[in-house]
């Protein structure tokens, strides 16, 4: 069922609003009796909620309704909004991203997908918008404004000003998605400027990872407006005072709201919002979505009430979203009511005036999916994963759980007839990353410190930004059958020991999400964690942290498809 069409132009419906605000006529829907946090006074009241249509019309009075909910025991807080999320990376489609997070409270997510994008392009775009017109809550669209996001890398498409002016004014997009290519914009690069100016007076999102002093400076100056890849209180600040806003993240690997919560206070509220980036369906299945990042956040001790209105109404204002955030007459009616204000406790989700049920994600129409043949790569042989190089000493990926910072180390590894290989006992493996969009035969190699593999092999098409196939393991022949295996699902993640597969999860759409519900997928991670966990790995996330490293914008050192990439220099280095 889509959502209910924009009303605001109907003056049948603004004169029923004025007589339901008035109590003249019965209200659609009204939440008797029930507490509410007012996130601009902080105080909770009570009173009655009525909605008409898609609209709060009363608030503090007293209303009767068509349809009522007894509020008695529950307290009520606006819908909350989260303001960074790539769907791609629940690796589940927008529907079902849909119907797993908004019975947990999440009305509105602003989403990036530049994901699809990097393998389909413009494909990609009209496939989120075309979804986004089809979910039951807000989904709004970035434009996806790094495709490529370097040049360090191989993707299968480029989007330029061009072909994302041709969105632009499509009623679902909000504006520029995160512009991660910060060496580009310092050093005026023509097509950067031009994505930029394109986008001037709109909203340009950010991603500026321990940018700071002149450079920052230099950034905000170019109409960015805030980042959500803030990870430490000083880092917060300075954005705070340079006025970025800052988007506080919990994803599945990146996980700043300890770090984060002393800058989230009274005087920053209004310009902090929250966010999950990426995060997995188990998760949100074990945790839970926006609502998990709120409870963390007020058990940190963050003020209860400014958690709330920067969850909320702050998330709105930021992105030029004037008509929610609130629940007040006049504003739409996202509504998420709590057992307990202080744990979050989700009892119930209002969306748009609607009752989240089972029923509201019935009548959907999903868009068909795309970019199932997306892995154009030949079958591979073990000898391809050889690592030649001068000698046994060079740079090496630091992987930390929980962090998508890399460290650039250097370690001495056992070297043959010119080789350089893994040591397991050490916790050092190979690393490849294999192009996969039928454009060239690149494959970068290297070694990770951090898995804690002592065995076999991991393989994902999923590789942010440009997807190309990462594989990490302690023997080749291993990596040869995880990969092969990867090309015969068309995508996804792939655990195998001892030549043989011990996991699997198939991501067919764009090799990054899967087409089956959100339940499935749960399963199927979950199944597929326990195996990793058995071949010795420690980290929480194993594949997700794979993913990440090929990601060429996060210091320190990363890989790609072209080989290792000193961050700090952007550029490639020997191996």
């Amino acid at each position: 069922m889509a959502p209910p069409p924009d009303s605001r132009t109907d003056t049948a419906f603004l004169a029923r609003c004025i007589d339901q605000a008035r109590g003249v006529e019965t209200a659609d829907l009204v939440i008797r009796d029930t507490r509410f946090l007012n996130v601009v006074t902080g105080e909770v009241a009570r009173g009655d909620i009525a909605v008409c249509g898609d609209r709060i019309v009363g608030t503090y009075e007293s209303y009767r309704g068509a349809r009522e909910v007894d509020g008695r025991d529950l307290v009520c807080v606006p819908g909350f909004i989260d303001t960074h999320v790539h769907c791609e990376s629940t690796l589940v489609s927008p529907l079902e991203f849909d119907r797993c997070v908004l019975p947990r409270g999440t009305t509105t997510a602003i989403c990036d997908p530049h994901e699809m994008c990097n393998v389909l392009g413009a494909t990609g775009l009209d496939y989120f918008t075309r979804a986004a017109e089809a979910t039951a809550l807000d989904l709004r669209v970035q434009l996806s404004s790094c495709v490529p996001a370097t040049d360090l890398e191989t993707a299968a498409a480029r989007l330029g000003a061009a072909d994302l002016l041709a969105f632009r004014d499509h009623p679902k997009v909000i504006g520029l998605a995160e512009f991660m290519n910060v060496p580009g914009l310092l050093h005026k690069d023509p097509e950067v400027l031009e994505k930029l100016a394109a986008f001037q007076g709109g909203h340009i999102d950010g991603h500026a990872p321990l940018l700071s002093g002149h450079d920052l400076n230099a950034y905000l100056a170019c109409g960015v407006k805030n980042c959500h890849e803030t990870t430490s209180y000083d880092e917060a600040m300075e954005k705070l005072r340079k006025g970025m806003q800052l988007l506080i993240r919990e994803g599945t690997v990146s996980k700043d709201v300890d770090a984060l919560t002393p800058a989230l206070t009274a005087e920053t509220s209004s310009f902090c919002g929250f966010c999950t980036d990426d995060r997995n369906p188990l998760d949100i299945a074990e945790e839970g979505h926006l609502d998990h990042v709120i409870r963390k956040a007020i058990a940190n001790g963050a003020p209860m009430a400014h958690v709330y209105r920067a969850a909320t109404w702050s998330a709105a204002t930021g992105f030029g979203l004037h008509d929610r955030g609130l629940i007040a007459p006049g504003k739409r009616a996202d509504i998420v009511l709590l057992g307990d204000l202080e744990t979050c406790d989700v009892q119930g989700v209002i969306s748009a005036g609607r009752v989240v049920t089972p029923d509201l994600f019935a009548g959907r129409r999903a868009p068909d999916p795309v970019g199932l043949d997306s892995v154009k790569l030949d079958p591979v042989t073990a000898d391809v994963f050889a690592a030649p190089a001068s000698g046994p000493t060079g740079p090496v990926i630091g992987v930390q759980a929980g962090r998508i910072v890399t460290e650039h180390l250097r370690e001495s590894l056992p070297y043959r007839d010119g080789l350089r290989h893994a040591d397991p006992a050490r916790d050092i493996l190979k690393v490849c990353v294999l192009a996969r969009h039928g454009v060239n035969n690149n494959i970068g190699r290297g070694f990770v410190k951090g898995f804690g593999l002592r065995e076999g092999a991991l393989a994902s098409s999923v590789g942010h930004d440009s997807h190309n196939i990462c594989v990490v393991g302690a023997c080749d022949a291993d990596m040869a059958v995880a990969v092969n295996r990867l090309i015969a699902l068309g995508g996804g993640f792939v655990a195998v020991r001892d030549g043989q597969v011990v996991g699997e999860l198939a991501l067919p759409m764009a090799g990054l999400m899967s087409l089956d519900p959100f339940e499935r997928v749960r399963d199927k991670l979950e199944a597929l964690r326990a195996a990793v966990r058995g071949m010795g790995c420690g980290l929480p996330e194993p594949f997700l942290q794979l993913a990440f490293l090929p990601l060429p914008v996060i210091p320190h050192l990363k890989i790609t498809d072209k080989g290792l990439v000193d961050v700090d220099r952007f550029e490639l280095i020997a191996a």
